[in-house]
């Protein structure tokens, strides 16, 4: 019974948790409290069923309750369908019992019968306990509690298994039909049923084929009392055919083409998983060029040249075999225009123009044409794909036509090409539409979709246990689309053909049983189904003869703490469905009312427990097969309180500080104190001390600075309590004793007393707390009320700090609370403890909500809201608003309602009329003032009418002038926003530029008649249309007006180079602009030479609109030049663009040479070039690129550093050296040399002429050695010679390096600087030997090796870098 099942639960479920289990079991016609009844006819007839009525008062737990028929209809009065219409919202208590059911047209001749029948014979309904010894005792029907799906799939490699088990007293009996035949178990040794159960297992160890066992299998589990079907299995074996075998030719594709390489996987069941590959196993790269369809087919959006790099091969996974086929892979030829694979054109900004593919405007290649539909089963998901070829690859975008996609649900995937709608309902049927776009057009697919359902349950058949003589019924209701059929059944046979049961009668989807008895007991079968599907249910109906039991342990003992709220729960089970009583001590009448209250389910709750509710409370549960009862003891205990809480303290590191937290509680309970850190638990160190009542830290340090709670508890309660410890660092000791104390935030106020007590006022007196050596500059006064807001506190007044007492003003009806704040300096103080309460008298409310507004949120209703007025403006109990309407102007009568929320929606009204609207605060005292009156609007619909005689003007290249009609008032159909103009670029007026056509807009809000549309583009063709837009959204399009724009000024032109190859010569580069916005008829180039802060004439130049190029000639290799260019068409110059030249090369400066002893002149003759070439232009663009003069001529009286040759000067001491090194700058007048052929051939052959002769002087200083110098001179070596050891010299390499402090020519000849030693020294006497070149010819060595090594080679073996200018 559902209403022991809510006395059975030991929790909180209270009321509206009874409420709840009696609402739902109303609907099923088995709860314990009798209908409220009305006449079902009459209401039909008014176009409203409700499935099951509301109760009103009747004993409950009669055995064989008939009521008469003519007396319930003359009960039924037109207020009580009122109060049940309005009370059926709200879900809960007696109002709501079921859902509501609209019905057309005057009720057929059975319906008034079966309706009433219905409301009258719902009187009980018990529903068993789950506790094992009654569910072991009481006898009852079969059930199916597992089975298999309804479509279940095999592996043929196991043996199959066919799940049936359910449960019964006596413990059901199982067999089985296969194909509406039944199935003898016994005959086929393969096929065995598990013990205790119908699960049937079909072995193939021995041999058979699966396939042999296909069809539909149902269970029909039986015991004494009935039979239960189980759904009718239908049983498949899992099958993964192979591929056929094919020759796949190549498939030969001009790239850029769109292509579909198709699957068409072999049919598996269940369907195999579809991936491609290459045949090497290489996953397929898939992007939105490349991607894999739905039906597994592979589709290239356009084919490039890279896709000619694998092949393409189709693979199916089939889940129970857990294999992959391979189908014979596909080889792609693509025929192309740029035959390269260029690497570097996959990221060009413009892959497909630079490779020579045609772009083209998209085409759908999945779905074919414009057009298609698609049906959906309801709870499953929604796929739709649109699948694009084009070039660029198209982009995909999903809508949907008069509404947004559901944005819980939608996902997109495969790149955007597809469209997943989970979890189907009937809202997402309706058009969806997908959008392919590339920059050459697009193109959209409108889908239909169709939500169709298998058949669902709105009221599931539940068992039905009965006490004898009890009526009830069986609901089976459903849904789908199309409207499933019902069939009923009893014990697995059609209901028509069972033997007759006079207490039985059905109507449509309800069985109704009156006056059931022992003989009723059977399982009913509800079969509802249509073409997409069924349902099949069970529900066996009991008939219990049971005494009352308690199903709790007895003489329980309940401790609870004072003041707080209980409840004592006492679970019974009995059919008949017992009454329950609770008395107190043994003595005394029924226990119900004032600080009592008994729930439906039998719990008792004690809304306030205090020291006289202590004793031993007695439930008795009765019906007319006996009684029984239980007792529960109640002790009540004193709360847990800290009385002396912890305080902020602020302290030096090093100090110790205690923190007291001392606590009075109930001696018969466990008291247990801890402590938090900064709310987590804290860890007692050996530098902590707790004890009963205080924490104690010593020698404190910066870790400890933070917030301490203390939690005192018992095992029924708790109470915290909460301080802050700030820990200060060691400071020098101040001069001031003032300043030396720290300061901190003030102690709580204390000791609050409410004085001179009056209708709307109340004296607060407290005592400050320590100011902590900051005076103390306010107080905060804070009030809480426990009817709204119940601790929750709020400022009520602010004081200054010099004072500790104050009258505060009150409002009515409000059981006051206070506490007091201190401030300083430094902060808040915590607050005091609250005062005792104070409730003032109510009176009406004295003011109105406020912020009401009318507005609606469909186009046929209004939405009235406000804001809800505080607890310190309800001035008494049962707050509410009356809420009053009409329509403006129309002086009809006001219409009202009465609202406890704070807002209230009026349907059926006219599109967008003003109202006026009215809200008045009410409570129990009586009304507030006269509310104001608010105009309101109900709402807004699209507007019907666009705007005519839409005129355009062209103001200039970049703007229009709009002029229209305004449209009539009623077609606004809500409030003008605004008239908008849309508008796109349809083309150019210049020939192959491409533009974007995307929609823009702009606004004109108010009732404006003209306006000017400004930001287009010159030199274009535009298309234009009006709405009128009100705040549903937009109206109607007007007809679609096209204008041109005239010619303007161009952009700037793009990508402006300057470079400077040489020091006479300044090239130009430059690209055509960005928009044209018109013929351009040329380019202007300004440019002017400027040195430092002077700056030369101004030069203008003129060019065609074709050349890009310009090479200025300059005389004066200082100056720098800035240039200014500007694309004109007829209309004038644009933008200009402005450069400037490079710095020329910094020239070369005179450097100082450290001073160093007089060295040895080395003779080198000094190089100097010049040449006296004419500057002249040259230019390697076939084209002729105009040629500037020189400025002005250049003056004769320059330096040295402005000549042909530029050189640098050492002058040094009388005896030092001086060395010149002069440097030739070549300067030609002519493009750079660097980019010719000629040049970079010439420059490699001499770059392997050199690398030939170091190769040669590499062979040959290798091959020198050590050699006897004796053998050739007879010199004996003096004893000072270091390099003596015995009597040979080691011939090194390294004097084919420079010397140190040798600098190189530019010429590439070695300078000679000074030396520490002389190479005179190193020869065989005399003088030293020089070459023609300067190099110096001996006999020399700079390392010593440590064995001799016999050799004959010369010793006069050239250096590497004489050898090199002995050739050139």
């Amino acid at each position: 019974m559902r209403r022991q099942a809510a006395s059975g639960a030991a929790g909180d479920a209270g009321r509206a948790a009874a409420r709840v289990a009696d609402s739902a079991d109303c609907t099923r016609g088995r709860s314990p409290c009798p209908c409220r009844l009305i006449d079902f006819c009459a209401v039909w007839d008014a176009g409203v069923f409700l499935a099951s009525a509301a109760r009103q008062g009747a004993p409950s737990g009669v055995t064989g309750r008939r009521l008469n028929e003519a007396e319930t209809l003359n009960s039924v009065r037109e207020d009580q369908f009122q109060r049940l219409e309005a009370a059926r919202p709200r879900g809960l208590g007696h109002g709501a019992r079921g859902p509501v059911l609209r019905m057309a047209g005057p009720p057929p001749p059975w319906a008034c019968t079966a309706i009433l029948l219905c409301a009258l014979s719902l009187s009980g309904a018990i529903e068993i306990p789950m506790d094992p010894s009654i569910q072991n005792e009481l006898s009852q029907p079969p059930t199916i509690t597992k089975q298999s799906v309804k479509d279940h799939i095999v592996d043929p490699r196991d043996n199959i298994l066919i799940e049936c088990e359910a449960k019964g007293n006596p413990a059901p009996s199982f067999h089985w039909t296969r194909n509406s035949k039944f199935f003898n178990i016994a005959k086929d040794p393969r096929v065995s049923m598990r013990r205790r159960s119908g699960t049937l297992v079909i072995d193939f160890r021995s041999g058979g084929r699966p396939e042999e066992y296909e069809g539909e299998y149902q269970c029909f589990a039986r015991n004494k009392f009935g039979t239960a079907l189980s759904n009718r299995i239908r049983l498949q074996v899992s099958k993964s055919p192979l591929w056929p075998k094919e020759n796949l030719d190549p498939v030969v594709v001009q790239e850029g083409a769109p292509l579909t390489l198709q699957c068409n996987p072999p049919p598996g069941l269940p369907s195999p998983v579809i991936f491609w590959m290459s045949s090497s196993m290489e996953p397929i790269t898939q992007d939105k060029r490349v991607s894999q369809g739905h039906n597994g087919d592979l589709y290239f959006s356009n084919v490039m040249l890279q896709d000619m790099q694998t092949d393409y091969s189709c693979n199916a996974r089939f889940h129970f075999t857990h294999t992959i086929q391979q189908k014979n892979p596909f080889n792609l030829k693509v025929l192309t225009n740029h035959p390269y694979n260029d690497s570097s054109l996959r990221n060009h900004p413009d892959m497909y123009s630079a490779r020579g593919v045609a772009e083209r405007t998209p085409s759908f290649m999945y779905p074919q044409g414009t057009a298609s539909s698609q049906m959906v089963l309801r709870g499953m998901d929604l796929l739709l794909e649109c699948i694009a070829s084009g070039v660029p690859t198209p982009d995909i975008a999903w809508y949907k036509k008069g509404g947004d996609l559901p944005s819980d649900k939608a996902k997109f995937e495969n790149f955007n090409k597809a469209l997943r709608i989970t979890n189907v309902s009937e809202e997402d049927s309706g058009e969806y539409f997908c959008l392919a776009s590339n920059k050459m057009g697009s193109i959209r697919h409108t889908i239909s979709v169709r939500v169709k359902a298998a058949p669902y349950w709105l009221d599931e058949p539940k068992n039905l246990i009965l006490a004898p003589g009890e009526d009830g019924r069986l609901v089976c209701r459903a849904n789908g689309n199309p409207k499933p059929t019902v069939q009923w059944m009893v014990n697995g046979e059609p209901l028509q053909s069972a033997p007759p049961n006079p207490n039985r009668e059905v109507a449509g989807d309800t069985i109704i049983f009156r006056d059931t008895q022992i003989s009723s007991r059977a399982v009913y079968q509800c079969n509802t189904s249509n073409e997409h599907g069924y349902l099949l249910a069970n529900a066996f109906v009991s008939v219990l003869d049971v005494p009352p039991r308690m199903l709790s342990p007895r003489n329980q003992l309940i401790r609870v703490i004072l003041y707080n709220r209980t409840r004592l729960d006492c679970p019974f089970f009995g059919s008949p469905i017992p009454t329950l009583r609770w008395f107190k001590n043994g003595q005394g009448s029924n226990l119900d009312g004032g600080n009592y209250h008994v729930y439906e389910n039998g719990s008792l709750e004690i809304k306030m427990i205090r020291k006289e509710d202590q004793g031993i409370y007695t439930c008795v549960a009765t019906n007319i097969l006996g009684k029984a009862e239980n007792q529960v003891r109640l002790e009540v205990k004193d709360p847990t309180r800290i009385y002396r809480m912890p305080e902020d303290q602020v302290a030096k590191r090093g100090t110790t500080v205690q923190l007291e937290c001392r606590v009075k509680h109930d001696p018969s309970l466990k008291l247990s104190v801890s402590w938090l850190k900064d709310d987590e638990p804290l860890y007692i160190s050996n530098r902590m001390k707790k004890e009963e009542d205080s924490l104690t830290i010593f020698g404190v340090a910066e870790r400890d600075q933070g917030s301490y709670t203390c939690v005192a508890s018992t095992e029924l309660d708790q109470d915290l309590a909460k301080a802050h410890l700030t820990v200060l660092a060691d400071q020098a000791t101040p001069t001031n004793r003032l300043a030396a104390l720290p300061k901190g935030r003030p102690d709580r106020p204390r000791d609050l007393e409410l004085t001179d007590l009056a209708e709307r006022s109340v004296r607060l007196t407290w005592i400050p707390g320590d100011d902590n050596n900051s005076p103390i500059t306010d107080y905060v006064v804070q009030f809480e009320e426990d009817q709204f807001q119940p601790g929750v506190w709020h400022d009520h007044s602010k004081f200054p700090g010099s004072v500790n007492s104050a009258v505060l003003r009150l409002s009515p009806y409000v059981n006051y609370q206070f506490r007091v704040i201190a401030i300083n300096e430094v902060g808040s103080s915590h607050p005091s403890l609250p005062s005792e309460r104070y409730r003032t008298s109510g009176a009406p409310p004295e003011s109105n909500p406020s912020d009401v507004k009318g507005e609606g949120s469909r186009k046929n209703n209004m939405e009235i809201t406000w804001t809800p007025m505080n607890a310190t403006s309800a001035f008494g109990p049962n707050l509410r608003y009356i809420v009053k309407w009409r329509r403006r102007e129309t002086r009809e009568a006001w219409n009202n309602v009465t609202v406890w929320g704070s807002r209230y929606v009026v349907g059926q009204t006219p599109v967008y009329v003003p109202y006026e609207i009215r809200v008045q605060a009410e409570n129990d005292f009586g009304k507030g003032p006269e509310p104001d009156t608010v105009i309101g609007y109900s709402g807004e619909d699209y507007p019907r009418a666009a705007p005519t005689d839409v005129k355009i003007r062209v103001l200039n290249s970049t703007a229009i002038s709009l002029q229209w009609n305004r449209v009539y008032s009623d077609t606004v159909q809500g409030q003008l926003r605004e008239y908008r103009a849309y508008y796109w670029r349809e083309s150019s007026l210049l020939k192959n530029l491409w533009v974007s056509q995307k929609r823009q807009q702009a606004g004109f809000p108010g009732d404006r008649l003209r306006g000017v549309v400004s930001r287009l583009f010159p030199y274009s063709n535009y298309k234009l249309e009006m709405v009128v837009v009100n705040g549903r959204g937009d109206g109607p399009r007007s007809e679609t007006k096209e204008f041109t724009t005239p010619e303007g000024v161009p952009s700037a032109p793009r990508r402006f180079r300057v470079r400077q190859p040489n020091l006479e010569t300044i090239n130009l580069e430059w690209d055509h602009p960005e928009h044209p916005n018109g013929i351009l008829i040329g380019y202007t180039l300004k440019y002017v030479a400027f040195n430092g802060t002077k700056v030369g004439k101004q030069i203008v130049e003129n060019f065609s609109p074709n050349q890009t190029k310009f090479t200025v000639q300059r005389a004066d290799p200082v100056s720098r030049y800035r240039f200014s260019l500007s694309a004109r068409t007829q209309v004038g110059s644009g933008e200009a663009v402005t450069e400037e030249s490079p710095a020329p090369p910094n020239e070369a400066t005179p450097t100082a040479a450290p001073p160093t002893s007089p060295p040895t002149t080395v003779g080198v003759p000094r190089t100097v070039s010049s040449t006296d070439a004419p500057a002249t232009a040259a230019t390697t663009e076939a084209t002729t690129v105009p040629t500037v003069p020189p400025v002005a001529p250049t003056t004769a009286a320059t330096t040295e550093a402005t000549a042909t040759t530029a050189s640098t000067t050492t002058t040094e001491s009388p005896a030092a050296t001086r060395t010149e090194i002069r440097e030739s700058a070549y300067t030609n007048n002519q493009a750079d040399i660097a980019t010719q052929g000629w040049f970079i051939g010439l420059m490699c052959a001499v770059a392997l002429l050199v690398l030939i002769l170091l190769i040669v002087c590499f062979i040959k200083r290798s091959r020198g050695g050590k050699y006897p110098v004796r053998e050739k001179k007879d010199v004996p070596l003096g004893p000072e010679d270091p390099k003596e050891e015995d009597g040979s010299f080691d011939y090194s390499d390294e004097d084919n390096k420079p010397l140190q402090g040798s600098q190189t020519s530019l010429d590439g000849t070695i300078k000679q600087q000074e030396s520490d030693d002389s190479l005179v020294d190193y020869g065989e006497g005399g003088e030293g030997q020089f070459n023609e070149d300067g190099s110096f010819i001996g006999q020399y060595t700079v390392k010593k090796d440590k064995e001799e090594t016999e050799g004959n080679e010369s010793s006069e073996a050239t250096s590497p870098v004489n050898a090199i200018y002995s050739l050139a």
